[in-house]
């Protein structure tokens, strides 16, 4: 389906970004496109302006901060990502994860950004940004917020950013111990079914499970894989059934795969 008119502004800055968002009521900010796109081709948004945000380069780079954590613009694409020596040696299962997502010609276009800030429940990233401890920062009108991830995703595609707002970068702690990631996709490429992403550091467990709400659900247990899975257990959290998987199967894969990520980040099969 064709795309109706819309208007077209390149930005020049984030401070030109924010303007440009905040003087139009029905304005949309364009990163990769690989959602907003589409979802326009479908009639589901119908933006009178979309603002290009690929020419800000204060959005883009990947760096260390003197914590020893990861700074990511929200413009850096997922093929940046995989690529990237500083993720590869900080993070290196969020490049892991982030190369399976959808085929290359989507990594080469879509961005960490317009990822969370879409916040599809089948998404990657977002479990993973919330079990990592990572910080949000916003840029708007009046300066810029820094949001806990835990609190930057609200609903289905809803996220602490405000219309005339934008995420600018993604704030990584410094890794205290060992990354986990598990899920069940549609096809080899495909979203997720239920996925799970775990933190594990002195002992203690830090899960965030995916696509069994409208946000991740956080689940504290010990390091063991069978506490983490039985913390899922007796999470309070009601799966969607779908033509992919009922509530139960859900519910269940939950708890498999919550075990699943905490044995990877203990090294343990």
């Amino acid at each position: 389906m064709l795309l109706r008119q819309v208007e077209y502004a390149r930005a020049e800055s984030v401070a030109d970004a924010v303007r440009l968002l905040g003087e139009n009521s029905n304005a949309r900010p364009l990163a990769g496109g690989q959602t907003l796109v589409n979802v326009m081709k479908a009639r589901a948004a119908s933006p009178d302006v979309l603002v290009d945000l690929n020419g800000l380069d204060e959005l883009k780079g990947i760096r260390t901060t003197p914590a020893g954590g990861l700074e990511l613009g929200s413009m850096v694409t997922y093929t940046e990502m995989v690529e990237s020596e500083d993720v590869g040696d900080f993070r290196p299962r969020l490049a892991e994860v982030t190369s399976t997502i959808a085929d290359v010609q989507v990594r080469n276009r879509g961005t960490l950004g317009g990822n969370l800030c879409s916040n599809d429940p089948t998404n990657h990233l977002p479990p993973l940004m919330v079990a990592m401890g990572a910080e949000m920062t916003i840029a708007g009108s009046s300066g810029e917020r820094t949001v806990p991830a835990e609190d930057f995703f609200l609903g289905v595609y809803l996220t602490a950013v405000e219309p005339d707002e934008l995420l600018t970068k993604v704030t990584l702690p410094p890794p205290g111990g060992g990354d986990g990631f598990a899920a069940v996709t549609i096809g080899r490429e495909g979203t997720c079914i239920v996925n799970a992403a775990a933190v594990v550091h002195d002992g203690e467990a830090r899960l965030a499970i995916g696509c069994v709400s409208a946000v991740p659900v956080v689940v504290r247990a010990s390091s063991e894989p069978e506490a983490a899975a039985a913390a899922v257990t007796t999470a309070d959290f009601d799966p969607p059934t779908d033509v992919h998987a009922s509530a139960g199967y859900r519910r269940r894969l939950a708890e498999v795969l919550a075990r699943r990520a905490v044995q990877q980040a203990i090294g343990v099969g």
